[in-house]
């Protein structure tokens, strides 16, 4: 029986782990390179340490056997890899990733788990706030990562670490350098403080006060694609609580609004895009995203069936990433689209691989939010405000999945893999504890 001291030190590790792969940037730019390996190396440590010492069941038959296929596949296109020795660096990061996300699923209870990842979320927030207020306050100039020298010639404002901008009301980019990455912080700490608000499971006074900071981030950062990520999850929530309302005899007029919806959405998007695009602050070819997508699928076109190889992020100094997608001076390690990027590096049979992975993750986590969890034959239980949030998180993370590739490394990555072993094993396992405040209002 693990004693309430040995908890606490896999908790706080845990904490840790979230806010090492959310702030990746922040400490690269913090300390350079070689501290953010250091960073890295205590993660993947620290992640087997308790891995060994809780030795936490694993169930083959509760483990995504897709996430299997796509780690394999990922491993083994070293041996068609058109750059080994980045494959080879790659495919070690992205097990590290996996190993971390596995220590966090499997060693972590699900109320743990969201505590871990609500406390992760209020640290990079509110150390992105401090961040900002004292370069706006103190320094007041922008401020560029240490230990990186961009000579003398003129620096194009992606490379800053931060601008300045808070008295001037944004756009932020707080400790993780890019008001996307900052704005989509933001909200998954909108989605997981609002569902503790909803379970009751934090004091309403500071969890609202946490919340109200989380909105305010959002909107600080003026990130359009975050805002139309954020509509999206709005839909689903929409959808699901709907869904819930109605229950299983009467899903059949949801689905068929939710497949008319996603039709006249997609209609609209494309009638009327260069208007929706100025609404949104962005210019016609979506920030240069058309022109690096098109030359990814020019390159992808040349491997289609297995890929060029995985590499995870771009490796800028290897052919063909070199000078791949270049705009105003700054090289991009993207496809800027999840989609794109597998199927640049693990072809279509990678695309297949992961769209299985993606789809049933998606899949499991919309029953797990609108069916009512059982304990016996008959599902009588009451539903829990905290199994809505996988599927918030899915939702969100595909979304962002069209406009960034984050969710093949770091925290889309390790996101990603929670949410596919924890709805996997919830599929025969015992469902979510309920919060004091849920079993009250039960």
């Amino acid at each position: 029986m693990p004693t309430a001291r040995s908890r606490f030190a896999v908790r706080t590790f845990a904490v840790f782990v979230w806010f090492a792969v959310f702030a990746g940037q922040f400490w690269r730019n913090l300390l350079g390179w070689w501290g953010f390996g250091a960073v890295a190396v205590l993660v993947l440590a620290g992640s087997i340490y308790f891995l060994v010492r809780l030795k936490p069941s694993l169930n083959w038959r509760r483990f995504p056997k897709s996430l299997v296929a796509f780690l394999a596949l990922a491993t083994i296109s070293v041996a068609w890899s058109f750059y080994p020795g980045a494959s080879l660096i790659g495919i070690a990061l992205q097990w590290m990733t996996t190993i971390a996300a596995l220590f966090l699923v499997l060693c972590l209870s699900w109320p743990e788990l969201v505590r871990t990842l609500a406390g992760a979320l209020r640290w990079a927030l509110a150390l992105s706030l401090v961040f900002e207020f004292i370069v706006a306050a103190v320094v007041r100039q922008p401020v560029l990562p240490f230990f990186v020298d961009y000579g003398a010639e003129k620096i194009p404002a992606a490379f800053y670490w931060s601008r300045g901008l808070l008295f001037s009301g944004g756009p932020l980019e707080g400790i993780v350098a890019n008001r996307n990455l900052l704005g989509f912080l933001a909200l998954l700490a909108v989605i997981v403080f609002a569902i503790q608000l909803a379970a009751g499971t934090v004091r309403r006074g500071w969890g609202i006060a946490w919340l109200v900071l989380a909105v305010g981030m959002l909107a600080l950062t003026r990130s359009a694609t975050v805002t139309v990520t954020a509509a999206v999850v709005l839909v689903v929530l929409v959808f699901a609580l709907w869904t819930r309302r109605v229950g299983p005899q009467g899903r059949r007029p949801v689905y068929l609004t939710a497949a008319a919806s996603i039709v006249a959405v997609v209609a609209a998007g494309v009638a009327f895009s260069p208007l929706l695009l100025r609404m949104l602050g962005k210019s016609e070819d979506l920030t240069g995203r058309f022109d690096i997508w098109n030359s990814v699928i020019r390159l992808a076109s040349e491997k289609p069936a297995f890929g060029w190889g995985w590499v995870s992020y771009w490796a800028p100094w290897v052919e063909p990433f070199n000078g791949l997608a270049v705009r105003k001076g700054v090289t991009y390690l993207q496809a800027h689209n999840a989609w794109l990027d597998v199927w640049l590096q693990l072809g279509i049979v990678g695309v297949i691989v992961f769209a299985a992975l993606v789809s049933s993750t998606l899949w499991r986590s919309w029953f797990f939010a609108v069916d009512r969890p059982r304990a016996g034959v008959v599902d009588d239980m009451p539903y829990s405000a905290s199994a809505l949030l996988p599927l918030l998180l899915v939702a969100a993370l595909l979304a962002q999945s069209l406009a960034e590739s984050r969710l093949l490394i770091e925290y889309g990555w390790v996101l990603l893999v929670v949410l596919a072993v924890f709805t996997k094993r919830a599929q025969t396992g015992v469902p979510p504890q309920l919060s004091v405040s849920e079993q009250q209002r039960a």
